[in-house]
Formats: structure tokens, sequence, C-alpha cells
């Protein structure tokens, strides 16, 4: 089972960035992480129709 300290750091500009208050994760993290979580994010690049499963970019290449 993977813990947090087998996760690669995040980079602040890359892997998210603040807007106020408000920590906002970028298009990078969420290919990173693998899945969408269906939460709406900002900048996520999965279809919501596919289930988390395809990139919005994969898909396009078809």
């Amino acid at each position: 089972m993977e813990t947090l300290k087998d996760r690669p750091a995040l980079v602040e500009g890359e892997d998210f960035y603040r807007e106020g208050a408000y920590v906002v994760f970028t298009a990078r993290y969420h290919l990173r992480r693998g899945f969408c979580c269906g939460s709406g994010c900002r900048h996520c690049p999965y279809d919501p129709d596919s289930e988390g499963v395809e990139s919005r970019e994969e898909k396009r290449d078809e």
C-alpha cells in the first residue's frame, strides 16, 4: 500500500497554486493522481462521462 512518504512532493506553481485562502490543483496534479474525484475541479482534465479513466486529451486523440 502506498503511503504519503512514497508520493512525490507537490510543487507550487506546477501541481497547485494559491488563490486567496484556497489551494487550486492544476491539470498536472490531477493527471498524476490518475482519476477524477467527481467534485467538478476547475482544472480537471478528465471527461466526467468516462468515470475518470480517460483524460479529455486522450479522448480528443481518438
